[in-house]
């Protein structure tokens, strides 16, 4: 399985603010998309950083309610890691795991922006072929073929 497949299941939609929005604006877009990251970008196509739940809620226990007023620029992630269109589900789950993150945007091969990638579209993704397998399995075992 491919990042392409995941894309082609998901749609290419990625929710982003600017960097000068607000985290206020950046909190409500999360909660209203049920989304746990938004894309920080100046331009279309382009990743200024990422901005996350975790990071909202680390500054907050720092700056409190006056957070909600500032940049998103002041609390993104700026160095945003990436994955390629061509990459399998197990690299995807190695890279969220060796960096401990649950969002990965896809460039193409221009570098542009073309979709993002969740923990939870892996999983679910995961969790199909394993069903999938099982079915097979099943049908080999009792004789009655594939399903």
């Amino acid at each position: 399985m491919h990042v392409a497949q995941i894309l082609a299941h998901k749609g290419n939609d990625v929710a982003s603010v600017l960097p000068d929005d607000t985290v206020g604006t950046a909190v409500a877009m999360l909660g209203e998309l049920r989304i746990g990251a938004l894309m920080v970008s100046s331009l279309p196509g382009r990743i200024d950083g990422i901005v996350s739940e975790r990071d909202v809620v680390r500054r907050l226990a720092s700056d409190g309610p006056a957070l909600l007023e500032q940049p998103v620029s002041e609390i993104m992630t700026p160095e945003v890691f990436t994955c390629a269109v061509g990459d399998t589900v197990q690299q995807l789950m190695e890279r969220m795991t060796e960096h401990r993150i649950r969002h990965l945007p896809v460039c193409g091969d221009d570098g542009l922006l073309v979709g993002i990638i969740s923990i939870g579209d892996v999983v679910k993704w995961r969790v199909n072929e394993l069903e999938d397998e099982a079915r097979h399995l099943q049908g080999y075992i009792s004789g009655t073929g594939y399903a």
